[in-house]
């Protein structure tokens, strides 16, 4: 890594929990800001959560440190806002009203220091929804998603957190845009990125395929194929790969490789949207071929032929991706329990520069002394609010 990274001296505090709000501060702190993760006496309740949530605190809270505090407590909500004067940004994601209640609402930290960023993480921005519980899978049922995704099968969720991660990510580009009109007005500014509306931006494309067609939108599982070719294929092994053959010169390439010179010739296949009305004559052609063959032959063909490919991977799978781990695409982190393992980092390059690891997840309280020290507290003040149960902290 380059000595300096792009956010480098922009402190952040973060109030937030489970995805949508602690990826809007991984963000930031990957690009290299301090982000200073404001917990509970017994921590975030994210780290306990199990099954499908097991995932959530160590995918999100790398590079961040952690204080403990009682929010609660007169002096512990003191020593916070003490933070918050020497911070740039401050984030949450807490229902609505909460943080009014304790003190730490835009329009008081505005008094406060007209200078802060404030990002709250919502499920809806002000509207008619917006009191309401947003989650991802409560937008995505509304927001038209579930239905794309599970067309005759019925409503289902995608395979990710994907109104959560995006709208963390789109809370960091607010933050950043503030922080450059910042340069030029010097003052902050209250910004919000909410679930509801990430998830209608994705259904974009669908709301105007349907308004340019007239036709309505056929779910993803039902809807006709835009190319002849886009499909997955059982190979020899009974594995399958994804092919797509996606222009009239990846169409002439493929048939000229595998034989297929009487498609590739014949006047009706001339052109994609003919191809695609005759995808019940090609598909059994093609299928065939493709069953003869092993898998990674196969895909060592189309990677020769320029063809788009792809095996089926299981999220296991890329932890031995040669190309993330060739790439920098993944970091090594430490699991509560000490075990190390790797996670994927921001999918973008800076001058040829990947944002991995510099802070591991914290432990809970991890860093509430030094970040104390930072705003004028001694040792024998924090020993005092350790063993009165305002912060946590670890020993000296």
């Amino acid at each position: 890594m380059n000595n300096k990274l792009p956010l480098e001296g922009i402190r952040v505090i973060e109030f937030c929990h489970v995805v949508m709000g602690p990826t809007c501060g991984l963000v930031l702190a990957d690009l290299g800001a301090e982000v200073i993760k404001v917990e509970p006496l017994d921590g975030d309740h994210t780290r306990k959560l199990t099954a499908s949530g097991a995932g959530f605190f160590p995918t999100y809270n790398r590079n961040k440190k952690s204080i403990a505090v009682d929010l609660k407590s007169k002096q512990g909500r003191e020593l916070v806002l003490k933070l918050i004067a020497s911070a740039d940004v401050v984030t949450e994601n807490f229902r609505s009203g909460a943080m009014d209640k304790l003190g730490f609402g835009y329009a008081a930290l505005k008094k406060l220091k007209a200078e802060i960023i404030y990002c709250s993480l919502k499920g809806f921005l002000p509207g008619p929804y917006e009191h309401r519980t947003g989650l991802d899978e409560v937008v995505q049922m509304m927001g038209g998603l579930a239905y794309m995704t599970g067309g005759r099968f019925g409503p289902l969720r995608a395979g990710a957190s994907v109104n959560d991660v995006m709208g963390g990510v789109f809370g960091a580009v607010a933050i950043l845009a503030a922080l450059n009109q910042r340069h030029v007005t010097g003052k902050g500014q209250y910004v919000q990125s909410a679930l509801f509306e990430n998830n209608a931006f994705l259904m974009a494309q669908h709301m105007l395929e349907g308004f340019a067609t007239g036709q309505p939108v056929k779910p993803m599982p039902d809807r006709i194929r835009a190319w002849a070719l886009y499909d997955n294929f059982k190979t020899r092994e009974g594995e399958l790969v994804f092919v797509g053959v996606v222009t009239d010169t990846q169409w002439k390439v493929f048939c000229e490789s595998f034989g297929l010179t009487e498609l590739l010739n014949d006047p009706a296949l001339k052109t994609n949207p003919q191809r695609v009305e005759a995808r019940p004559r090609i598909l059994p052609i093609v299928s065939e071929i493709f069953s003869k063959m092993g898998k990674q032959e196969l895909m060592d063909r189309c990677e020769k032929l320029g063809l788009p490919f792809a095996p089926i991977a299981k999220p296991e799978d890329l932890f031995e991706d040669p190309h993330l781990n060739a790439s920098h695409g993944l970091t090594p982190v430490t699991l509560n329990n000490g075990v190390k393992t790797k996670v994927p980092v921001l999918p973008i390059e800076m001058d040829g520069q990947r944002f991995g690891m510099r802070i591991d997840i914290p432990q809970v309280g991890e860093h509430t002394r030094e970040v104390l020290r930072s705003v004028g507290y001694g040792d024998a003040e924090v020993d005092k609010m350790v063993s009165g149960k305002v912060v946590a902290a670890r020993a000296r």
